[in-house]
């Protein structure tokens, strides 16, 4: 282990992530000038928003490698309510795109709604950098919480939107469109990586003000790309309607009046769980009258849409024991060889830029050739590998005494398993969104989707309260049965949704789902001039799903 140990170091750690941002840097410029309007197959405007999103992550998982540190070791919250504070916020930051969804479709377009998030953003997270004294009696506590409170809003309205910018820069019936998530989910997690690997190295080592700072710098470079690269994004993402200055400044006005209610409910976190049941009824109730005024094909689109949205609680749930618990795990019982524990938050984005590109191509060679899964399948084998994971952490336990450090190697495990399951998830999630919703819910779906995971976030904080001990810190047998449990839990409701997959795939009806040119499709014509369309089927779909 000596070797892994040198190689290891912190400072050699960030100064590799610092390179992999300026390569990521110098090819994205290359990327976005050239003349031509595609690059590497895609248009210019996706890699755009690979780069603004990329900073938006960077700042977003910076603060989030350091989030349960910060309160257990700056605020001197212990262990469970630290895991409560935690999956609270991450439910509001995934509550929030619900709103911001909706206020993009009805009024100011998805293109304002990312800009004004990303103000938003800005704003809290270099207000994360005023830390005080510490301690729960600091006034600055109060800063502390706007500044979660902003970010939580802002959140709202990037998060959804974006990924709707994606979408619409793909006729829906494109075979890219997956391959085109997995791309941006890799700018997701280039920014995830290198934000968790400097924020926490400068974090740890330097001091809380620093990591946060460069958070902020992150986001405020992201809302830069996102500005100057509006002519990338060819008109998309606009008002349906001219828009009238005073509603804009409405929609703005409502956002403020949510950090203040977001200041409130951070605060107070035992309100989340009743106000996210009372929320999700509603919600829920809407889609369902919404999707009741549609056709069957359509409406039983959404239906299915449904089910895979069903599953985020349970997948975010687990998942999120990453940014709390599995953090709080990692600092006290793995043998780290001196490295700090928020830098290992930068595994799974790291995976993730390793093993994205081998998915989105596995997809594409499945898919021409029949056999790629379902939609619903990819989620179930998504869910037995996210289970899978904590039952490799817990057998690596087993291998060491009860008083001796577990190896890393067991966390680079459960990372891996989690990675893979995330892979067949959430990119064909989002893309799966995107498809099966009509182009005027488009939005609110996806709100929907990041609805679900927030409810993944509350689940998560339940889950990581349950790995402390009677005096509110955490135990290893308290943290590893629980671990065991909700991992054996995951794999069999995987197993399940596989053996069911085909039949909630024949509700997505991809054998009739066109694209938006009403007029192509009547005359019998495809996406493509002179490229025949047999009843309703175009080339580029009859074997997905």
């Amino acid at each position: 282990m000596k070797e892994f140990a040198l190689w290891a170091e912190a400072d050699w750690i960030a100064a590799i992530a610092a390179t992999v941002l300026g390569l990521f840097l110098v090819g994205g410029a290359y990327a976005v000038t050239r003349k031509e309007p595609e690059f590497g197959g895609h248009p210019k405007g996706l890699y755009m928003l690979f780069f603004a999103e990329m900073w938006e992550r960077f700042s977003y998982y910076g603060m989030r490698a350091l989030l349960i540190f910060y309160l257990t070791q700056h605020w001197l919250f212990n262990n469970t309510a630290s895991n409560v504070i935690y999956g609270a916020y991450i439910s509001l930051v995934y509550i929030t795109p619900v709103l911001g969804g909706w206020l993009a479709d009805r009024y100011i377009g998805q293109r304002k709604a990312v800009l004004f998030g990303a103000i938003l953003l800005t704003f809290g997270h270099f207000l994360m950098a005023f830390e005080g004294t510490g301690g729960q009696n600091d006034p600055t506590i109060n800063v502390f919480w706007l500044a979660l409170a902003f970010i939580i809003v802002g959140s709202g309205f990037l998060k959804a939107n974006i990924s709707v910018l994606v979408g619409q820069l793909y006729p829906r019936t494109d075979v890219r469109r997956d391959g085109a998530y997995t791309i941006f989910y890799m700018g997701i997690n280039v920014g995830a990586a290198v934000g968790a690997i400097l924020a926490g190295y400068l974090g740890f080592t330097l001091g809380w003000e620093y990591g946060f700072g460069a958070a902020g710098i992150g986001m405020l470079l992201g809302l830069v790309v996102f500005v100057v690269g509006k002519p990338l994004l060819l008109g998309k993402g606009e008002p349906a309607q001219p828009l009238a200055k005073n509603t804009e400044l409405l929609v703005y006005g409502i956002g403020i009046v949510g950090v203040a209610v977001m200041w409130v409910l951070i605060q107070y976190q035992s309100l989340v769980g009743g106000i996210m049941l009372i929320a999700g009824a509603l919600l829920l109730g809407y889609v369902l009258i919404e999707a009741f005024k549609l056709e069957k094909h359509p409406r039983e689109r959404i239906f299915a849409a449904l089910f895979l949205i069903a599953l985020q609680p349970l997948f975010w749930g687990l998942f999120e024991q990453g940014g709390g618990s599995l953090n709080l795990f990692t600092n006290e019982f793995i043998d780290l060889q001196g490295v700090p524990a928020p830098i290992f938050q930068s595994i799974n984005p790291i995976y993730i830029i390793l093993l994205a590109p081998l998915f989105a191509g596995l997809w594409t060679w499945l898919g021409r050739k029949g056999l790629e899964p379902s939609t619903p399948a990819k989620f179930g084998l998504g869910l037995v590998q996210l289970g899978f994971g904590f039952l490799v952490l817990v057998w690596g336990a087993a291998t060491v005494g009860i008083d001796a450090k577990i190896p890393v190697i067991f966390l680079f495990g459960i990372y891996l398993f989690h990675t893979t399951g995330e892979l067949c998830l959430s990119p064909v999630g989002l893309s799966a969104m995107n498809r099966l919703s009509p182009k005027h819910l488009a939005s609110l779906i996806m709100g929907a989707w990041f609805f679900a995971t927030a409810g993944g976030g509350f689940v998560a904080g339940v889950i990581g309260a349950a790995t402390g001990g009677e005096d509110g810190d955490m135990t290893r047998e308290a943290a590893l049965d629980v671990y065991w449990t909700i991992g054996l839990v995951s794999i069999v409701v995987g197993i399940i949704v596989v053996l069911i997959a085909r039949f909630v795939a024949k509700y997505m009806h991809l054998d009739t789902l066109a694209d938006d040119n009403v007029g192509d499709d009547l005359e019998g014509q495809g996406e493509f001039p002179g490229e025949p369309q047999a009843a309703g089927i175009h080339p580029t779909t009859r074997n997905e799903g």
